[in-house]
């Protein structure tokens, strides 16, 4: 359930989100759907929270205590209070929640949240295996942990889940 009265976000603007520690795999998985998603593993509740504020982000939990905070339940922060174990049901909750369809699939690192840049094959050809070096054209790389990102058989994969959402 959201709670808070936040604001919703501009229309047309993407919302951030910040995920405590118990819903990391959903952090990454709204990465790959194309969204800002911070991930904050060892932070307490308090600092937590104080973050989402600071950043202006969309709080993802499971925890009941944390949404009991005033910064939620006065309603200066949203939050969504995840109801399901499986990441899968996590994603389709805070979508329909928030009413988000995805359209930057596949465009951030799912590793450190940054933005993917693209990058030319001769830029990246040192850092490839043998086997994408002759089969792939197309690559991007996160400018912050400099991995390399094309769109290969995971990709295809990643798309199907993605579908079946």
């Amino acid at each position: 359930m959201t709670a808070g009265a936040a604001p919703p976000p501009r229309i047309g603007a993407m919302p951030r989100f910040l995920a405590d520690c118990n819903v990391g795999r959903l952090a990454r998985w709204l990465r790959v759907l194309g969204y800002d998603a911070a991930y904050e593993p060892a932070l307490p509740d308090a600092q937590v929270v104080a973050r989402a504020l600071a950043e202006r982000r969309v709080l993802l939990t499971r925890d009941a205590d944390m949404m009991q905070r005033r910064a939620i339940s006065g309603g200066a922060l949203q939050a969504i209070l995840l109801r399901h174990d499986r990441v899968e049901d996590q994603v389709r909750q805070v979508l329909k929640e928030l009413a988000l369809e995805p359209s930057r699939t596949l465009s951030r690192c799912i590793d450190c949240n940054a933005e993917l840049e693209p990058r030319a094959k001769h830029a990246v050809a040192d850092r490839l295996p043998p086997y994408v070096r002759a089969t792939q054209e197309q690559f991007s790389e996160c400018p912050s942990c400099a991995r390399v990102y094309w769109p290969g058989t995971h990709w295809e994969r990643m798309r199907e889940r993605i579908a079946a959402l």
